[in-house]
Protein backbone atom coordinates (compact mmCIF):
# COMPACT_ATOMS: atom_id res chain seq x y z
CA UNK A 1 0.00 0.00 0.00
CA UNK A 2 1.52 3.42 -0.96
CA UNK A 3 1.67 6.04 1.88
CA UNK A 4 -1.60 7.96 0.05
CA UNK A 5 -3.44 4.74 0.79
CA UNK A 6 -1.97 4.58 4.21
CA UNK A 7 -3.05 7.88 4.99
CA UNK A 8 -6.27 7.08 3.52
CA UNK A 9 -7.30 3.71 5.57
CA UNK A 10 -5.77 5.64 8.79
CA UNK A 11 -8.88 8.86 8.26
CA UNK A 12 -11.18 6.14 7.66
CA UNK A 13 -10.33 4.36 10.34
CA UNK A 14 -9.97 7.51 12.46
CA UNK A 15 -13.63 8.28 11.37
CA UNK A 16 -15.07 4.83 12.06
CA UNK A 17 -13.65 5.68 15.82
CA UNK A 18 -15.14 9.20 16.32
CA UNK A 19 -18.61 7.24 14.54
CA UNK A 20 -18.51 4.50 17.17
CA UNK A 21 -17.82 6.96 19.90
CA UNK A 22 -20.69 8.86 18.79
CA UNK A 23 -22.96 6.06 19.17
CA UNK A 24 -21.74 4.58 22.16
CA UNK A 25 -22.63 7.67 23.54
CA UNK A 26 -26.17 7.87 22.03
CA UNK A 27 -26.84 4.55 23.51
CA UNK A 28 -25.67 5.27 26.70
CA UNK A 29 -28.06 8.34 27.01
CA UNK A 30 -30.97 6.70 25.95
CA UNK A 31 -30.15 3.61 28.60
CA UNK A 32 -30.10 6.60 31.52
CA UNK A 33 -32.60 8.81 29.98
CA UNK A 34 -34.88 9.85 33.04
CA UNK A 35 -32.78 8.66 35.66
CA UNK A 36 -32.35 12.32 36.79
CA UNK A 37 -36.32 11.95 37.88
CA UNK A 38 -36.60 8.95 40.22
CA UNK A 39 -34.98 10.70 42.99
CA UNK A 40 -37.31 13.51 42.13
CA UNK A 41 -40.78 10.96 42.25
CA UNK A 42 -39.42 9.64 45.30
CA UNK A 43 -39.61 13.25 46.78
CA UNK A 44 -42.59 14.12 45.30
CA UNK A 45 -44.59 11.43 46.32
CA UNK A 46 -46.77 11.26 49.68
CA UNK A 47 -49.28 8.63 48.53
CA UNK A 48 -50.32 7.16 44.92
CA UNK A 49 -53.63 7.08 44.30
CA UNK A 50 -55.37 3.61 44.14
CA UNK A 51 -55.75 2.14 40.69
CA UNK A 52 -60.00 2.34 41.25
CA UNK A 53 -59.90 6.10 41.93
CA UNK A 54 -59.44 6.99 38.43
CA UNK A 55 -60.65 4.03 36.28
CA UNK A 56 -64.07 4.57 37.82
CA UNK A 57 -64.88 8.32 37.35
CA UNK A 58 -65.53 7.80 33.27
CA UNK A 59 -68.61 5.76 34.90
CA UNK A 60 -69.73 8.39 37.27
CA UNK A 61 -69.92 11.30 34.83
CA UNK A 62 -74.11 11.69 35.13
CA UNK A 63 -75.01 11.37 38.31
CA UNK A 64 -78.69 10.93 38.88
CA UNK A 65 -78.97 13.19 41.16
CA UNK A 66 -76.75 15.79 41.76
CA UNK A 67 -74.13 15.42 44.05
CA UNK A 68 -72.55 17.67 46.45
CA UNK A 69 -69.45 19.55 45.88
CA UNK A 70 -66.55 17.23 47.21
CA UNK A 71 -64.63 18.14 49.82
CA UNK A 72 -61.17 19.08 49.01
CA UNK A 73 -58.68 16.28 49.15
CA UNK A 74 -54.72 16.60 50.07
CA UNK A 75 -52.27 16.35 46.68
CA UNK A 76 -50.35 13.38 46.19
CA UNK A 77 -47.69 15.12 45.33
CA UNK A 78 -45.55 17.65 47.88
CA UNK A 79 -45.10 20.77 45.69
CA UNK A 80 -43.14 22.68 47.93
CA UNK A 81 -40.60 20.19 47.98
CA UNK A 82 -40.63 19.87 44.17
CA UNK A 83 -40.95 23.58 43.40
CA UNK A 84 -37.62 24.63 46.10
CA UNK A 85 -35.63 22.31 43.59
CA UNK A 86 -37.16 22.74 40.31
CA UNK A 87 -38.81 26.91 40.54
CA UNK A 88 -40.06 26.49 36.79
CA UNK A 89 -42.32 23.01 38.23
CA UNK A 90 -45.77 24.15 38.33
CA UNK A 91 -48.41 20.68 37.72
CA UNK A 92 -47.55 16.71 37.78
CA UNK A 93 -48.91 14.28 35.48
CA UNK A 94 -49.09 10.48 36.46
CA UNK A 95 -50.98 7.81 34.00
CA UNK A 96 -51.47 4.63 35.83
CA UNK A 97 -49.70 1.31 34.28
CA UNK A 98 -46.85 3.63 32.71
CA UNK A 99 -43.50 4.79 33.51
CA UNK A 100 -45.43 8.61 33.23
CA UNK A 101 -45.33 10.52 36.33
CA UNK A 102 -43.51 13.36 35.87
CA UNK A 103 -43.17 17.17 36.78
CA UNK A 104 -44.47 19.17 34.37
CA UNK A 105 -42.33 22.61 33.86
CA UNK A 106 -42.39 25.75 32.24
CA UNK A 107 -39.89 28.49 31.00
CA UNK A 108 -40.94 32.08 31.38
CA UNK A 109 -38.93 32.93 28.56
CA UNK A 110 -37.23 30.15 26.44
CA UNK A 111 -39.56 27.37 24.79
CA UNK A 112 -37.36 25.62 23.42
CA UNK A 113 -34.83 25.12 26.89
CA UNK A 114 -36.73 21.86 28.38
CA UNK A 115 -36.08 20.40 25.57
CA UNK A 116 -32.68 19.28 26.22
CA UNK A 117 -32.86 20.35 30.27
CA UNK A 118 -33.90 18.20 33.24
CA UNK A 119 -36.80 20.14 35.15
CA UNK A 120 -33.56 20.93 37.35
CA UNK A 121 -32.61 23.12 34.98
CA UNK A 122 -29.56 20.61 34.20
CA UNK A 123 -28.86 19.52 30.62
CA UNK A 124 -30.23 16.35 29.94
CA UNK A 125 -30.20 14.48 26.96
CA UNK A 126 -33.93 13.32 27.90
CA UNK A 127 -35.05 16.67 28.46
CA UNK A 128 -38.62 17.34 30.54
CA UNK A 129 -41.74 17.04 30.28
CA UNK A 130 -43.06 20.66 29.64
CA UNK A 131 -45.33 22.98 28.34
CA UNK A 132 -45.03 26.57 26.13
CA UNK A 133 -45.53 29.84 27.57
CA UNK A 134 -48.31 30.26 24.97
CA UNK A 135 -50.16 28.04 27.59
CA UNK A 136 -51.70 29.14 30.88
CA UNK A 137 -49.92 27.06 33.66
CA UNK A 138 -53.70 26.77 35.25
CA UNK A 139 -55.02 24.61 32.39
CA UNK A 140 -57.89 26.56 31.41
CA UNK A 141 -56.85 27.01 27.73
CA UNK A 142 -59.19 24.82 25.20
CA UNK A 143 -55.88 22.80 24.49
CA UNK A 144 -52.68 22.53 26.67
CA UNK A 145 -50.29 21.05 24.84
CA UNK A 146 -47.80 19.52 27.06
CA UNK A 147 -44.78 17.92 25.18
CA UNK A 148 -42.10 15.07 26.11
CA UNK A 149 -39.57 12.85 24.33
CA UNK A 150 -39.54 9.07 23.03
CA UNK A 151 -36.88 7.39 24.76
CA UNK A 152 -36.04 4.04 23.83
CA UNK A 153 -35.49 2.53 27.58
CA UNK A 154 -39.20 3.83 27.89
CA UNK A 155 -39.00 6.97 30.37
CA UNK A 156 -40.51 10.47 29.79
CA UNK A 157 -43.40 10.42 27.14
CA UNK A 158 -42.25 6.88 25.17
CA UNK A 159 -45.50 5.17 26.97
CA UNK A 160 -47.56 7.10 25.23
CA UNK A 161 -47.59 4.76 22.93
CA UNK A 162 -49.48 2.18 24.60
CA UNK A 163 -52.11 3.75 23.47
CA UNK A 164 -51.49 2.70 20.27
CA UNK A 165 -53.32 -0.80 21.33
CA UNK A 166 -57.07 -0.28 21.83
CA UNK A 167 -57.89 -2.43 24.81
CA UNK A 168 -54.97 -0.64 26.91
CA UNK A 169 -56.69 2.42 25.97
CA UNK A 170 -60.16 1.24 27.08
CA UNK A 171 -58.63 -0.42 30.55
CA UNK A 172 -56.99 3.11 30.94
CA UNK A 173 -60.01 5.81 30.51
CA UNK A 174 -58.34 8.52 32.65
CA UNK A 175 -55.27 10.46 33.65
CA UNK A 176 -54.30 12.91 36.22
CA UNK A 177 -52.62 16.79 36.35
CA UNK A 178 -52.14 17.59 39.77
CA UNK A 179 -51.53 21.26 40.60
CA UNK A 180 -51.26 22.68 44.13
CA UNK A 181 -54.42 24.04 44.37
CA UNK A 182 -56.84 21.16 42.41
CA UNK A 183 -56.06 17.47 41.05
CA UNK A 184 -57.44 17.30 37.34
CA UNK A 185 -58.94 14.16 35.50
CA UNK A 186 -59.08 13.70 32.06
CA UNK A 187 -60.88 10.89 29.71
CA UNK A 188 -58.93 10.20 26.89
CA UNK A 189 -60.26 10.36 23.68
CA UNK A 190 -58.25 10.09 20.94
CA UNK A 191 -54.68 8.20 20.28
CA UNK A 192 -53.28 8.73 16.93
CA UNK A 193 -50.11 9.80 14.41
CA UNK A 194 -50.32 13.32 13.36
CA UNK A 195 -47.79 15.79 11.75
CA UNK A 196 -45.63 18.10 12.95
CA UNK A 197 -47.09 21.33 12.90
CA UNK A 198 -47.29 23.45 16.01
CA UNK A 199 -50.69 22.93 17.16
CA UNK A 200 -50.61 26.29 19.01
CA UNK A 201 -49.22 28.17 16.53
CA UNK A 202 -51.66 26.21 13.81
CA UNK A 203 -55.25 26.58 15.11
CA UNK A 204 -56.85 29.51 17.19
CA UNK A 205 -58.44 27.44 19.59
CA UNK A 206 -60.01 30.75 21.21
CA UNK A 207 -61.95 30.70 18.33
CA UNK A 208 -64.95 28.24 19.13
CA UNK A 209 -65.71 27.14 15.05
CA UNK A 210 -61.61 26.75 14.53
CA UNK A 211 -62.34 24.29 17.64
CA UNK A 212 -64.57 22.82 16.59
CA UNK A 213 -63.29 22.18 13.20
CA UNK A 214 -59.80 20.91 15.06
CA UNK A 215 -62.66 18.55 16.94
CA UNK A 216 -64.39 17.30 13.86
CA UNK A 217 -60.69 16.18 12.06
CA UNK A 218 -60.28 14.12 14.35
CA UNK A 219 -63.34 12.58 14.96
CA UNK A 220 -63.11 11.42 11.26
CA UNK A 221 -59.70 10.46 11.14
CA UNK A 222 -59.94 6.82 8.80
CA UNK A 223 -56.32 5.75 9.74
CA UNK A 224 -56.84 2.26 11.21
CA UNK A 225 -53.69 3.10 13.40
CA UNK A 226 -55.73 5.72 15.12
CA UNK A 227 -58.18 5.16 18.29
CA UNK A 228 -60.84 7.36 18.76
CA UNK A 229 -63.29 6.88 21.48
CA UNK A 230 -67.04 7.94 20.08
CA UNK A 231 -68.85 7.46 23.00
CA UNK A 232 -66.49 10.71 24.49
CA UNK A 233 -68.51 13.95 23.94
CA UNK A 234 -66.10 16.39 23.03
CA UNK A 235 -67.25 20.20 22.09
CA UNK A 236 -65.36 23.84 21.85
CA UNK A 237 -66.76 24.28 25.45
CA UNK A 238 -64.41 22.01 26.81
CA UNK A 239 -60.75 22.32 28.02
CA UNK A 240 -58.43 19.54 26.46
CA UNK A 241 -55.28 18.28 26.66
CA UNK A 242 -52.89 17.05 24.03
CA UNK A 243 -49.83 14.61 24.96
CA UNK A 244 -47.40 15.01 22.28
CA UNK A 245 -44.40 12.52 21.46
CA UNK A 246 -42.19 11.78 18.41
CA UNK A 247 -43.29 8.33 16.94
CA UNK A 248 -40.06 7.68 15.28
CA UNK A 249 -41.14 9.55 11.52
CA UNK A 250 -39.44 12.54 11.24
CA UNK A 251 -42.20 14.48 10.22
CA UNK A 252 -45.08 13.50 12.46
CA UNK A 253 -46.01 13.23 15.94
CA UNK A 254 -48.38 10.89 18.15
CA UNK A 255 -50.54 12.74 20.40
CA UNK A 256 -53.13 11.07 23.10
CA UNK A 257 -55.56 13.74 24.16
CA UNK A 258 -57.86 13.33 27.16
CA UNK A 259 -60.95 15.73 27.78
CA UNK A 260 -61.67 17.46 31.37
CA UNK A 261 -64.09 15.28 33.29
CA UNK A 262 -63.51 16.57 36.70
CA UNK A 263 -61.49 19.05 39.07
CA UNK A 264 -61.20 18.47 42.79
CA UNK A 265 -60.43 21.10 45.04
CA UNK A 266 -56.70 20.76 47.20
CA UNK A 267 -56.98 21.07 50.93
CA UNK A 268 -54.62 24.47 51.69
CA UNK A 269 -52.63 23.83 54.58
Amino acid sequence: MDKVGKWAALALMGAALVCGGFAANGFVKERNAGDSYKKLQAEAEKAKPQKESTQDKAKEQEPEEKAEEPEPVECPVDFDQIIEECPDCYAWIRILDTNIDYPIVQSPSDNTFYLDHNSYGDYEYAGAIFTENLNAKDFTDPNTVIYGHNMKNGSMFQNLHLFEDRAFMEEHPTFEVYLPDKILTYQVFAAYNYDDRHLLQSFDFKDSRVFELYLEEIRNQRSMSANIDADVAVTSEDKIVTLSTCNGINDQRYLVQGVLLSEQKVTVN
